[in-house]
This record gives C-alpha cells, structure tokens and sequence, in this order.
C-alpha cells in the first residue's frame, strides 16, 4: 500500500474511533461531553451555613468521602424527629430535625451505621437541601465534612486553597 492511501486509511480510522467515542459518551452521560455547565470552585475548607437555623461552621470538603457528615453529640430519637447538639465550640446549639433512616457508611474504621439527617446548607449562594450522616467528629478539625453527595453537580475544589466560595445566603436577613 502506497503512504498516501495508508495515510487516507489511517485518518479514516482515526476519525471513526473519535465519532464512535463521542457517540458512547454521549449516551453515557446524557449529553455531558457536548453541553457543558460552568461549576464554582471551592477550597479544601469553605465557610458553610447550616438553614433554617444560620449557623456557620467551617467544613472539609472531601470528595473521597461519599456522603455528608455533621458532628452531633447527645442524639436521640423520638416520633421521627432526631435532637443532637453541636459541639461547644460551635455554640452547643441543640438542633431537631426529621430522621430519614439509617445507613451503613464506611469509614477509616469500619462499617459504622449512622442516623441520616435532609438539612439545607448555604455554599456561597446556594442552598443546598442534602442528606448528613450525624457522627460523633470530636476528634476531627473540622465539624462538618462534605461528601461527593454535595459537590457532584455544582463543584469543583482546589485543596491547595481555602474559603473561596463565602456563603451569602444569609445576606439581608435579620
């Protein structure tokens, strides 16, 4: 075979092994690959605010982790409703809200089955309505870690950097 005539096959190849991707990744993704969204990028750490209640708090922002976990203290159930208080040195607050069960999340440690928790938290001026595992976290830096649960459609994070993304949900509010 002459080079031009491999050259012409060769590109041929080429371009159908490229059309045939695009295609899979089409249907794979739904579209993803052709439309794009423009996602907010957010430190290792970010400033977030738990709603209804206003309260801030500073959370590690872990894509490892694949659910959203919120350091609580003095759990109890009751008539679908779960009380648990925050650490002291994030105002002791006790806080209620309904239960929506219990999931088997790993950890470092083990398999640990934990109450889950739909709260709403402000990352800068989103609110986002999640699902937090409650955990006791006094041994963490952070009371508040969040999980791909949060980030997967909205977020991209740069762990070299901090508290890029403020939360301004709160902005004009009492």
């Amino acid at each position: 075979m002459n080079s031009r005539l491999y050259a012409a096959a060769w590109r041929k190849k080429v371009y159908l092994t490229a059309m045939i991707l695009l295609s899979l990744a089409t249907t794979v993704f739904g579209g993803a690959v052709i439309e794009t969204k423009e996602k907010i990028i957010v430190g290792g750490v970010e400033e977030i605010v738990l709603l209804p209640w206003g309260i801030k708090l500073l959370a590690r922002i872990d894509t490892g982790a694949t659910t959203s976990c919120l350091a609580a203290r003095d759990i109890r159930l009751s008539d679908g409703m779960i009380e648990f208080r925050l650490p002291e040195k994030y105002g002791g607050a006790l806080l209620r809200a309904p239960i929506k069960g219990r999931r088997n999340i790993k950890t470092a440690h083990g398999t640990m089955k934990r109450p889950i928790v739909e709260l709403e938290l402000c990352i800068g001026n989103k609110r986002i309505p999640t699902a937090v595992s409650l955990a006791d976290r006094s041994q963490m830096d952070y009371p508040l870690l969040i999980g791909r649960n949060v980030l997967v459609n909205d977020f991209l994070v740069d762990v070299s950097k901090a508290i890029l993304f403020p939360p301004t949900c709160l902005e004009g509010k009492p």
